[in-house]
């Protein structure tokens, strides 16, 4: 655990991507970490899949009329490790922040919902996929597997990471809180579905900081008028686009610390008191002395996904062979 008397500078930050490419994207991404960087920033959260973009046309598309947007999406996506992680790296290393970043990462044939972080050394110390794409994104990207979820140590303190509704499934939660996470990272898209959406997320993200007792900083994505526009030129189905942004920083009593910032671009910046993570916990510590683990336990399997599994090698002939069953 991080020293309880330090004070850590987070942000969030709500930016658009560019549509039209992916180095466009990660450009934006780069001049952010400098900005926030100038304010003395040591950990910063981008929105969900945020490189190159999050795949907004899929929610307004039907399957049949999707390949062509899918296809390109394949094709500007990025590999992990790579060329733009070998940037963000060298950003984060040259600015002494943590940066937590969302990627559709490119896999030869398949895509996947990717969380990167990075530590203010430049190395990447935890790549993880979302167990489960919600509704429309599984037409797009594949399943994750248990052995992203753990929080890792980082400069600024032990970070865990989940995106958009993976906040839903309480196990996936628990995994990161029975991990001890201080500073939790979460990202949604953001202009999708309506000021529902944003409404519930402002719930969702403070019930996660009270309940594991640390801070959430939530980071979700804009799009521009005109962006929303070029996705789809129907008018009833735009309406879609907008909205359900929540960009915001919690502490683990569940107070604002910054924002919530529902419209626009900005960047969020709050300074986090790590003392208020043991008064929190002093008196509801859901994986400590507020747990029953002999009545309620969670099993996890952390083994990556494969999709071969080498057989055993025949016995040697200096091996006895193997007996008999009376």
């Amino acid at each position: 655990m991080a020293d309880s008397n330090r004070t850590v500078r987070a942000a969030a930050a709500q930016i658009a991507p560019d549509l039209e490419s992916a180095d466009g994207t990660l450009a934006k991404v780069l001049q952010t970490i400098r900005d926030a960087a100038r304010q003395g920033v040591e950990l910063i959260v981008f929105p969900e899949t945020f490189v190159p973009y999050y795949p907004y046309f899929s929610f307004v598309q039907p399957p049949v009329l999707q390949g062509k947007d899918h296809l390109l999406l394949m094709d500007r996506a990025p590999t992990v490790p790579g060329p733009m992680t070998d940037a963000v790296a060298a950003a984060a290393r040259e600015a002494g922040m943590v940066v937590v970043l969302g990627v559709n990462e490119r896999d030869h044939g398949s895509l996947y919902n990717t969380q990167v972080v990075f530590d203010a050394d430049g190395r990447l110390v935890l790549k993880r996929r979302k167990i489960t794409p919600t509704y429309h994104e599984r037409m797009v990207w594949g399943q994750g597997d248990g052995s992203g979820l753990q929080a890792v140590d980082t400069r600024a303190g032990r970070v865990g990471a989940l995106a958009c509704w993976e906040h839903y499934n309480p196990l996936a939660r628990y995994a990161l809180m029975a991990d001890h996470e201080e500073i939790h990272c979460a990202q949604f898209p953001g202009s999708l579905v309506g000021q529902i959406f944003g409404d519930q997320m402002g719930v969702t993200i403070r019930h996660h900081a009270l309940e594991s007792g640390c801070f959430v900083v939530n980071a979700t994505g804009w799009l521009f008028d005109e962006q929303i526009k070029a996705i789809t030129p129907d008018e009833k189905l735009q309406g879609a686009l907008r909205g359900g942004c929540h960009t915001a920083i919690v502490s683990p009593e569940g107070r604002y610390l910054a924002g919530p910032l529902t419209e626009g671009e900005g960047l969020l910046v709050a300074d986090l008191d790590m003392k208020l993570i043991a008064k929190r916990k002093r008196m509801m510590d859901s994986v400590g002395h507020y747990a029953r683990p002999e009545l309620l336990s969670l099993a996890i399997r952390r083994e990556p996904n494969r999709t071969t599994v080498p057989l055993s090698a025949e016995p040697s002939a200096d091996e006895e062979p193997a007996k008999e069953l009376p």
